[in-house]
């Protein structure tokens, strides 16, 4: 077994005998190759000004070495979730900078070409130091966490002690990202500790196989990847050589587990927590429905009907108090009830969204769900659903709406109108993000309509009227003018399109426009009376946009054959 090393410890004396991990061109990465990068990090960090950093890496090794090298600057260092330019300036104003991988036109901090000749380490300072994650979003938007050193060892020690002996020598493979909490425990803070090699690139289905059998490997993996893991793939390649998978972010389907078990030779082992407390609990797939067995060092008793835990991975001695219901089980051991923050009100009615969810999987039409509540002036429950089998992306407006009706009286046995969702989306899968949860805004953002609610006035061969009610959600007012909500005149010349489309024989490739004039702003609020004119021997349709404040725009479009 590979000698353990304490976090506060891992690079103060260079270990030529232990390979940290594989480079990006498959050779070995030694232990003092490694340090060679943090402290290069460390050089670099020390001379920065202020005390918050922000990490993104796509690679995992390289993201360690920037992190070690920034804790032994003695930086906070932040960990957004991805690198898109709206997280950076989110991230912005909380940081003195960035380091990593990021988008063109950024100057991040980079690590030093040459390490001063008497640069030494000394043990990083676990009740000191600090960490500052978000919080995925699932039922909310993401929230700052800040995590010391202390709480990130005592989690680590955890999961050895659970999980450590039958791991001796595993390479460690994950389709999760390093920039959340769940990623950065398994794929890069235990691994350093115990001595495990780290694989530097997310995993996905298409080469997962090859990856993992290529030598003893366990797996990191979330719900969301585990649910779709391809059937014809040769999974009996791997020759038994995948020791564990584990899973977390969110509750991992029973049919999902045992596919897994099937497919990969090996029950998964879920384990249970937030970002808030850390890791709580963890159980193995190896029968249907198994009960969640306390990670060591964690205490937990029932407070309300809801689970309230104590243990190092928090910040205090405290007792938190979760929004998890759960019922005690033999032994030391429990089951989850589900969310206690999911029981809402509509129009003072109270609401559990997990048990809607629980009603609708019991359908055979649907394979999974999720119900959301869609604020407003009277709020609104919704629900996006996977259909059983998928191929909701092909249906037509009378299809959902049929589908919507028969969930719906599914429903009706339990719940009234009131308590049933009103509104409703079919998707071929749930949104998720880097780290394969499913977010409350990804879920949103499908209620928020790409195109308003036509009222046609007339429609025949050569000519259409329609009037189109401009509703401030429509997804064509974001983004386009900061100052006010306008819709955009490429958005009136796309929907002109759209909407000639239904009702003209019109043929296929755009050709030019004639005639195009954009006379005044369409706001929210707006009713706009769209006419359109088909000319088939041009192959000309014409549009014109009127409303209450005039005419808005008018043009003709040309169109020609493939």
């Amino acid at each position: 077994m590979a000698e353990w090393i304490a976090l506060s410890q891992l690079v103060l004396q260079p270990r030529p005998e232990r390979i940290v991990g594989i480079a990006a061109d498959g050779t070995p990465v030694t232990h003092p190759q490694f340090r060679q990068q943090v402290l290069r990090w460390q050089q670099a960090f020390a001379r920065a000004p202020g005390q918050d950093w922000a990490l993104y890496f796509d690679d995992t090794l390289a993201f360690a070495a920037a992190l070690l090298g920034a804790w032994h600057a003695g930086k906070r260092v932040v960990l957004g979730g991805d690198n898109l330019p709206a997280t950076l300036d989110a991230l912005r104003p909380q940081v003195q900078g960035f380091a990593g991988d990021l988008p063109a036109g950024e100057a991040p901090l980079q690590a030093d070409a040459e390490i001063a000749a008497d640069l030494t380490l000394q043990p990083l300072d676990v009740a000191e130091l600090e960490l500052v994650v978000f919080t995925s979003g699932s039922t909310g938007a993401p929230t700052a966490i800040h995590k010391r050193l202390q709480q990130l060892t005592a989690e680590v020690d955890a999961l050895q002690a659970a999980f450590g002996a039958r791991l001796d020598g595993a390479q460690v493979h994950g389709t999760v990202s390093h920039q959340h909490i769940y990623g950065l425990l398994f794929r890069v803070l235990w691994p350093l500790s115990a001595g495990r090699v780290i694989q530097p690139r997310r995993f996905f289905h298409e080469d997962l196989v090859t990856a993992l059998a290529q030598h003893d490997a366990l797996l990191v993996a979330t719900p969301a990847h585990l649910k779709r893991l391809p059937e014809q793939l040769d999974w009996q390649a791997l020759g038994g050589r995948l020791r564990a998978v584990f899973s977390s972010g969110g509750p991992l389907p029973s049919d999902a587990a045992l596919q897994v078990r099937a497919l990969l030779g090996v029950a998964p082992t879920e384990v249970f927590g937030s970002s808030e407390t850390g890791g709580i609990a963890w159980r193995q797939w190896s029968a249907e429905q198994p009960q969640w067995h306390p990670l060591p060092g964690v205490e937990w008793q029932i407070q309300d009907g809801a689970l309230a835990v104590r243990s190092p991975h928090l910040a205090d001695s405290d007792w938190w108090q979760t929004q998890d219901r759960v019922q005690a089980d033999t032994g030391n051991s429990f089951r989850l009830q589900g969310r206690a923050d999911r029981i809402v009100k509509i129009e003072e009615r109270r609401v559990s969204l997990d048990a809607l969810e629980q009603q609708l999987r019991a359908h055979p039409d649907v394979q999974d769900v999720r119900v959301l509540v869609l604020p407003g002036a009277r709020e609104q429950l919704a629900a996006v659903v996977v259909p059983n089998p998928p191929g909701a992306a092909h249906w037509t407006d009378t299809q959902r709406r049929q589908q919507a009706q028969r969930l719906s009286i599914h429903l009706a046995s339990s719940h009234d109108a009131v308590t049933r969702p009103r509104r409703w989306r079919f998707v071929d899968e749930l949104p998720f993000n880097a780290q394969g949860k499913t977010t409350a805004a990804a879920l949103a953002a499908l209620f928020r309509p790409l195109m308003p609610v036509a009222q046609w006035q007339q429609r025949d061969a050569q000519a259409a009227t329609l009037h189109l009610p401009l509703d401030a959600d429509l997804i064509a007012f974001d983004g386009h003018f900061p100052q006010a909500k306008i819709l955009p005149g490429v958005v009136q010349l796309d929907w002109a399109i759209h909407y000639g489309r239904e009702v003209f024989a019109m043929p296929p490739r755009f050709a030019r426009m004639d005639a195009l004039k954009f006379q005044h702003v369409a706001r929210p609020g707006d009713v706009l009376q769209l006419t359109l004119g088909w000319d088939a021997e041009k192959s000309v349709m014409s549009f014109r946009y009127v409303s209450d404040h005039g005419v808005h725009a008018s043009g003709r479009v040309v169109f020609a054959d493939a």
